[in-house]
């Protein structure tokens, strides 16, 4: 399966997102800090990545473009809980393949992550 990273502010959404995906057999490494989840795309092969919009330091968009200077194959997922069309615009604009809604619904989530890993 597939070697998936999660960054969320709340480690809580983080260990949610790993639970589930876990279920359907990936590795799934959650995150709270910007900095140490792009460190571990330079170390590490990951197949996806699901960013919250929302972070501590640098938004999930910001994140999402250093990611891609990275690791211009890893696939994107981004999470929020305030979407905007703009937004939703801007992330897909710059790679990421999907966009889910907090408070994040299990199939939704599930169907997506396959969907974007199936469609690479």
């Amino acid at each position: 399966m597939a070697n998936i990273l999660v960054l969320d502010d709340v480690l809580d959404a983080a260990n949610l997102v790993k639970r589930i995906l876990e279920r359907k057999g990936h590795r799934v490494t959650p995150f709270t800090e910007e900095e140490e989840a792009i460190l571990f795309v330079d170390s590490n092969e990951v197949d996806l990545a699901i960013l919250d919009i929302k972070l501590k330091k640098m938004s999930g968009v910001e994140v999402l473009e250093e990611l891609k200077k990275r690791s211009p194959s890893i696939r994107v997922i981004m999470l929020t809980g305030y979407p905007t069309m703009e937004t939703a615009r801007e992330c897909l604009k710059l790679g990421a393949s999907e966009y889910c809604v907090k408070p994040i619904d299990k199939d939704e989530l599930e169907e997506k992550v396959e969907h974007v890993l199936k469609n690479s």
